[in-house]
């Protein structure tokens, strides 16, 4: 399977939430072309959760798991132990009260 680019993956990630009108930034720039994507969701309530891709051998599928949910500095903690094992890592944060972060959507997997 051809895989997109992780640099036009967040690009075009974040210009889907822009379209729904929901706030993010690029909180760590991995390696353009094959660095992996974490997406912390952050609801401004002091809880956040933390978001990465797998890929599930069984069915040769894409999709979003949860990393880590809890008090937002635990789950930072746990992005920042993420980047200590891989320095190409992406790093997403999203802003929503609503708790919306899109990766369900149709070709986000």
């Amino acid at each position: 399977m051809t895989r997109l680019a992780a640099e036009f993956w967040v690009q075009a990630y974040l210009a889907r939430l822009r379209l729904m009108d929901i706030p993010a930034f690029v909180t760590s720039h991995g390696d353009d072309t094959a660095g992996a994507v974490l997406v912390k969701l952050n609801t401004l309530d002091g809880q956040a959760r933390a978001f990465h891709r797998t890929y599930d051998l069984m069915n040769g599928v894409r999709k979003w798991d949860e990393l880590a949910a809890g008090a937002e500095t635990e789950v930072d903690t746990s992005i920042q132990r993420q980047r200590g094992f891989d320095p190409d890592l992406w790093v997403i944060e999203v802003e929503d009260r609503a708790g919306r972060h899109l990766l369900n959507e149709p070709g986000l997997e």
